[in-house]
């Protein structure tokens, strides 16, 4: 596909100003949402881009996203004609306003955890009832559990005999239906 100088130049340009780039899987899309540049220009490119190494690419819901690999800096330096000082922001450190020390400042600064108790009755008290029963063993759930009478005998037999679980008749389940 043949991409106008300019549009080959301002893709290359954000690409190697970000270090990453995005596009949604829409060929008919007039133009990119952070470039003047139509959309399937940009998917093209970075397909070309791709073959060449320059980028790794990935898809994930209707959108590729193209990283820009070692190789492909080397290439977009010199088609951009930069100094080797400049670099993408993926490489660059992030400036992060110098932290305290653990445990230093006002102590009413933040706390440390909720509290285990809120004045004289413990937090989430709402909830003690579902929480404050006796513990059972593991599988054991607690609670008296209301069992079926003795004298009970479950059927399972609908309208349509050979349905559903059991149902007879394949794979000796029980009863010849397919005889």
């Amino acid at each position: 596909m043949i991409i106008s100088k300019k549009n080959r130049r301002e893709i290359c340009k954000y690409l190697f100003h970000e270090g990453v780039l995005y596009a949604k899987k829409d060929y008919n899309l007039a133009k990119h949402p952070k470039l003047d540049v139509p959309n399937l220009e940009v998917i093209k490119l970075m397909q070309s881009f791709k073959s060449k190494e320059y980028v790794r690419e990935t898809f994930s819901w209707q959108y590729y996203y193209w990283y820009l690999t070692n190789d492909g800096i080397e290439h977009l330096r010199s088609f951009l004609n930069l100094p080797s000082e400049v670099v993408p922001n993926t490489l660059k450190k992030s400036s992060k306003p110098p932290s305290r020390p653990f445990g230093s400042g006002p102590p009413g600064d933040r706390p440390r955890g909720p509290p285990r108790y809120e004045g004289d009755r413990p937090r989430f008290g709402d909830r003690d009832g579902y929480r404050g029963g006796p513990r059972g063993a593991p599988g054991d759930f607690g609670g008296d559990k209301g069992g079926a009478p003795a004298d009970f005998q479950p059927s399972f037999r609908g309208s349509r005999p050979g349905f559903g679980r059991g149902g007879g008749g394949a794979f000796g389940a029980g009863g010849s239906s397919m005889e």
